[in-house]
């Protein structure tokens, strides 16, 4: 077990972010602040906290556990004029600002970006939201789901005589919380390296997960068509497919290089596809990538999976085992780089979770503290902005905090 290093310095030390975020965008992209350093105040309101802590999973908040790590819990009403009036003392000592309501919302609660920059104004806002904070649907709810289904990857995910697939996670929040940290960590070296001011990020879930789709649009100019479903196949490599074992199980096979074809062919003992002109090319195979496929689905088949992954190792050929999360964590070599690492837990003894993402040579990340109890640090933080003992509790006793 991971002891937590309450004391660990990272390169984001100093930096404070008030994030008042709910649900997995902003919680992913303060995480990665939080895991580097950054002091993380989780704004919450004082009854329900973060919808994230309902995710529960046997009565355990699994998700909150794993995505508030190295963050602290200040509880505040922002109904009410006092909360807000402690957020803003608040601000005046951050360095980000993170919150996705839907667009409007923080200017009809008197904190949007001019009251916040009056008071702060080099604070960096970022402003989730589904959509964007313009265009004609800004004012649309904005889940995930509904972006992985317009943004087109529901359409090209699954196969072609079924129905459009969504991922199983969420994975446009994912991305927009990854793209949110770097451009919180870049608009701040161009307020600290280069004199400039604080700025506002509009982060939709929509353009990040475009962004990684590929060149859809350029491809569509060029052909005309709109690629259909193509299951675990590729519409540029091929072969690249699962294929099932003589036991029960599947490997994964990405020939993306000429030369890793030409391998994977000698070794299966066919060379002669190499000659065919349907086999040729990349473009050649993809358009026949049944007949691509077959020589590597007949022998995957007639062999376990340990004898069909020593046999593509010892020819040097792109292949792997696809993995339950009851594999993953028992493969030696997630082991040895403890890409997943047991932590103490006041619930559960310890808790499984993903290691800090990436690792640096000089400036680790580490594991500081562990996800916090609503409002657990929020007398320690309003002290600094002079709410003595007696004031806290008077406070409390209204449900300010």
């Amino acid at each position: 077990m991971i002891p937590f290093e309450p004391q660990a310095k990272g390169p984001l030390d100093g930096l404070v972010v008030l994030d008042l975020s709910r649900l997995v965008a902003g919680n992913m992209l303060s995480l990665q602040l939080a895991d580097f350093g950054a002091e993380v105040l989780k704004i919450e309101d004082p009854e329900q906290g973060d919808p994230l802590r309902a995710w529960r999973v046997k009565g355990i908040p699994a998700y909150w556990k794993v995505y508030a790590r190295n963050k602290k819990s200040v509880a505040l009403n922002l109904r009410e004029p006092e909360g807000k009036a402690l957020l803003l003392a608040l601000a005046e000592r951050a360095d980000a600002f993170i919150e996705n309501f839907r667009p409007g919302t923080l200017e009809r609660m008197e904190l949007g970006p001019s009251v916040l920059h009056e008071r702060r104004p080099g604070l960096v806002i970022v402003r989730i939201s589904g959509w964007g904070q313009d265009g004609p649907y800004r004012f649309r709810p904005g889940y995930g789901t509904l972006v992985e289904g317009i943004a087109g990857f529901a359409a090209k995910n699954g196969f072609e005589d079924r129905p459009p697939v969504l991922p199983p996670l969420a994975l446009a929040d994912m991305v927009a919380g990854l793209y949110g940290a770097f451009a919180v960590v870049t608009a701040l070296r161009y307020r600290d390296v280069f004199g400039g001011k604080g700025q506002v990020i509009d982060l939709s879930l929509l353009d990040p997960l475009v962004s990684i789709l590929g060149p859809e649009a350029a491809v569509y100019k060029l052909t005309g068509q709109v690629p259909q479903r193509m299951g675990s196949r590729s519409n540029t490599t091929s072969p690249r497919n699962v294929f099932p074992t003589q036991d029960g199980r599947w490997i994964s096979i990405s020939a993306s290089m000429q030369v890793m074809v030409e391998r994977l062919y000698k070794a299966l003992g066919v060379p002669e596809m190499l000659n065919d002109p349907r086999f040729r090319t990349n473009t050649d195979r993809v358009a026949h990538a049944e007949e691509a496929e077959e020589p590597v689905r007949a022998f995957i088949a007639s062999h376990t999976l340990a004898e069909g992954l020593a046999f593509f190792e010892s020819h040097e050929i792109t292949a792997a085992p696809v993995y339950g999360i009851d594999q993953f964590v028992a493969d030696p070599h997630v082991q040895a780089r403890e890409i997943v690492v047991e932590v103490p837990d006041a619930d559960m003894g310890s808790i499984p979770m993903h290691a800090v993402v990436p690792r640096l040579s000089e400036t680790p990340g580490a594991l500081r503290r562990p996800a916090p109890k609503l409002g657990e640090h929020t007398a320690e933080v309003l002290s600094r902005v002079g709410v003595d003992a007696a004031a806290f509790q008077e406070l409390a006793s209204r449900k300010i905090v």
